[in-house]
């Protein structure tokens, strides 16, 4: 797994899963522990530690369900809820045509997309990046930043005020280097 699949399945997964969720304890105990640091590729050190100092999955679950969970959240975690005449079903479609396994559950959720494009970076099929690009300029982008303008100002816990943060640094970083390999690809087109 590489730095970019990484970076999106950590950050997915603590938007798409309640903090109480067994499958969540080792990812709480390395930022409990301080070692995520370890083995995060972004220079988010200094919010790395603000997130360690504020990393108590039990007071955090309030918190989440306040944030995210049912009609009555504060923030919708739903790409359809920012996007006007988004649906669920583009987003579906989108990702089942790139062969992503998908269930039940809306495919527009905040943490789900992230998960989608660790999946796609982990498929390395030939068009991934060209994949990505779409993922994060039609699908994430457009909504993101009110989206997580929204945790930051709704959130009681500093955690994911925090999350907040590094997610929004993570995002442009990898936009970044999506951008970098759509450079060097359309580089290579024209050289003689």
């Amino acid at each position: 797994m590489n730095e970019f699949s990484v970076v999106c399945r950590v950050l997915g997964t603590l938007f798409y899963r309640q903090p109480q969720d067994p499958l969540l304890v080792p990812l709480f105990t390395l930022i409990k522990e301080g070692k995520l640091q370890q083995h995060w590729p972004l220079e988010q050190d200094e919010l790395l530690t603000r997130l360690q100092q504020h990393c108590e999955a039990n007071l955090l679950a309030a918190d989440f369900n306040a944030l995210f969970v049912g009609s009555e959240c504060s923030v919708p975690p739903f790409r359809s809820a920012y996007v006007e005449g988004s649906t669920e079903a583009e987003v579906r479609v989108f990702l089942q045509q790139r062969g992503m396994p998908l269930g039940e559950a809306p495919a527009d959720h905040f943490g789900s997309l992230l998960l989608a494009a660790s999946w796609l970076e982990d498929q390395s099929q030939e068009d991934e990046a060209q994949a990505q690009i779409i993922l994060f300029d039609e699908f994430l982008l457009p909504w993101c930043g009110r989206f997580l303008g929204k945790v930051e100002a709704h959130a009681t816990s500093g955690f994911y005020r925090t999350l907040a943060v590094i997610t929004r640094d993570a995002i442009a970083a990898m936009r970044d280097e999506l951008a970098e390999y759509e450079q060097e690809e359309a580089g290579s087109g024209e050289e003689e």
